[in-house]
């Protein structure tokens, strides 16, 4: 049977990510559906939330379903969950119910969310031995790029069909592209290596010493290390959405920007949003998942101390894109680097479990900035409180750093006795 090309199962995680990243160009609905059916915004806004949701605790709860039937069965429930979602928004829409929208959109869609963003991203793991980094961060890169081709395209199809038949569409596209990507993807045969690794006991020995261990979802949520990753990533993707959440507003009234420009560097965010997690996945192949982490953390916490000062829309902007960027980063980082501390044995399910810090921080950071601009009326302390929160994640991947460096010279020593043995 003939191997499959590694670099075509890349582009079906990508075609996948592509059709549920469309989630990030929901803001585009808000004032159509408001105006149409009489929706408070915070109303319509309440199911992008569930959905976030619904995404970590589907993530966490499909993991071993993953790992049990493969990514191809998983992708195509996926792909029929998602499209059924966003069909049936568009039904919740013209029968106007709001409780049939929060159903669709948020609970049916948000678990297609979740199975199709893990379904892809253990399997490219196993096909890109040799560049974990790269090939996650192409999988999620299409995640964090969809909204880009989404906002456009459904912003159109508003205007020319109406907000019903724009669900109907994209449903139906989002189900062809998701379904002929699951129909391609599959794991590589066993003991399958890429052309530029010479032999198995070369991949053997790199994996060896590169993947502290091979470990099960029970027996990895166990270890201190998933748990200081966990924080990590929760207060990495609080800081992210809450920027997201509230940029437009932000930047007006924080360094005086109009409306049109603000907008603008919503559009901007977006770009650095994907290509943040090309361009740090990539590097961490080469410089190691737990040092970019340190990096990651030491310039956002400079960042927010330097925030609050800013009163150039530029330097405003260049900081706040270089965040998005680590916000999108973390998310390509995370895969590789469940790879680098508990194997590829159940990667998926692993992953599962660690994105219920995204449903964690899809509530706590735009709720608590709101909270913040209510009760000061300006969003300085949302600033230093983050800070706070940077300042701890910089700790914590400092002894996540030691406690990996610990970890591999116990390994080390445990080999060398061995082979004395």
């Amino acid at each position: 049977m003939k191997t499959k090309n590694r670099w075509l199962i890349a582009l079906s995680a990508i075609s996948i990510h592509l059709s549920i990243g469309s989630a990030y160009a929901y803001s585009v609905f808000q004032n159509p559906i408001s105006q149409q059916v009489g929706w408070e915004s915070t109303q319509i806004s309440l199911a992008f939330t569930i959905a976030i949701f619904f995404l970590g605790l589907s993530a966490a709860f499909f993991g071993p379903f993953v790992e049990k039937n493969g990514p191809r069965k998983s992708a195509l429930l996926a792909a029929t969950l998602f499209s059924t979602g966003t069909i049936g928004s568009g039904v919740a829409v013209a029968f106007e119910s709001l409780p049939l929208f929060l159903l669709f959109y948020g609970a049916i869609g948000g678990i297609g969310l979740g199975l199709g963003y893990i379904s892809p991203v253990s399997t490219l793991v196993k096909w890109f031995p040799d560049r974990r980094g790269l090939a996650t961060g192409m999988a999620v890169f299409g995640f964090g790029a969809g909204a880009l081709i989404a906002s456009p395209v459904a912003a159109n199809l508003i205007d020319i069909v109406g907000i019903e038949a724009t669900f109907y569409i994209l449903g139906s596209v989002y189900l062809t592209l998701m379904t002929l990507g699951a129909l391609y993807i599959a794991r590589p045969p066993e003991g399958w290596l890429p052309d530029g690794m010479k032999s198995a006991e070369k991949e053997e020995k790199s994996t060896s010493q590169s993947d502290l261990a091979q470990l099960t979802a029970k027996e990895a949520i166990k270890t201190r290390r998933f748990w200081m990753l966990w924080v990590m990533m929760f207060i990495n993707i609080s800081v992210g959405i809450m920027l997201i959440s509230v940029a437009s507003p932000m930047a007006q009234e924080t360094v005086g920007m109009s409306a049109i420009a603000a907008a603008s560097m919503v559009g901007i965010m977006g770009l650095f949003n994907g290509g943040g997690r090309i361009v740090w996945s990539s590097a961490s192949d080469y410089i190691g998942r737990s040092r970019l982490l340190i990096i990651f953390f030491a310039i956002q916490f400079t960042a927010f101390l330097i925030l609050p000062a800013v009163h150039q829309a530029i330097i405003f902007q260049l900081l706040i894109f270089i965040v998005i960027s680590i916000y999108g980063g973390g998310f390509a980082v995370l895969p590789a680097f469940i790879g680098d501390l508990f194997g590829t044995k159940q990667l998926g399910a692993i992953h599962g479990l660690l994105l219920t810090s995204w449903s964690m921080a899809g509530v706590v950071g735009p709720m608590t900035v709101s909270f913040i601009y209510e009760t000061f009326g300006v969003y300085t302390p949302t600033f230093y409180l983050f800070a706070v929160l940077l300042g701890v994640a910089f700790v914590t991947s400092i002894f996540m750093y030691k406690n990996i460096q610990a970890l591999q010279k116990e390994k080390e020593s445990t080999l060398v006795e061995a082979e004395a043995v």
